[in-house]
């Protein structure tokens, strides 16, 4: 018998999949368009005033909490709030960090910060931080990798 190969999950940094672009980061039509070619997204959530924002550094764009419910986002509480709300919603995948080496998320998966080590179970977040050239993500045994070049972590990694 053959052995079954683990499917590595590709997660969109705030729904961007090929290179930083501050200009689309976070935006709904941007995280839409991740999930549509069949990446996670990793998304920044705040909780204002009753409504729902994406956004990293502020609450830029208000979106329905039904967005939120969508498969396969990583939610990022950014304020107090906001993680304090979507902890009433058990089927919803969110954590929180701010300078910690790693975070256990609300689905039992462990965020790491870039260049932490690694586990069957940890997230690699932002790779490339630790190496512009990405050859760290080759071999590496984890069970998803966050990025904002996903589809390029794809192909090298020849999953």
């Amino acid at each position: 018998m053959g052995q079954t190969k683990d499917i590595m999950i590709y997660i969109a940094h705030r729904g961007l999949f090929d290179g930083p672009d501050v200009n689309l980061e976070n935006r709904p039509q941007q995280i839409e368009l991740a999930l549509s070619k069949g990446y996670h997204c990793e998304v920044d959530v705040w909780y204002v005033d009753d409504k729902w924002f994406l956004g990293h550094d502020f609450p830029d764009y208000e979106i329905p909490y039904e967005f939120l419910e969508q498969p396969n986002l990583w939610i990022h509480a950014k304020n107090l709030d906001a993680l304090y709300v979507l902890g009433a919603n058990k089927m919803l995948n969110f954590f929180w960090h701010e300078s910690d080496s790693c975070v256990l998320t609300s689905q039992g998966d462990i965020w790491t910060q870039p260049g932490k080590p690694l586990t069957r179970n940890s997230i690699m977040v932002m790779p490339e931080y630790i190496d512009k050239t990405l050859n760290n993500v080759i071999g590496v045994i984890c069970s998803a990798i966050c990025s904002d070049y996903v589809e390029k972590i794809k192909e090298l990694r020849c999953d």
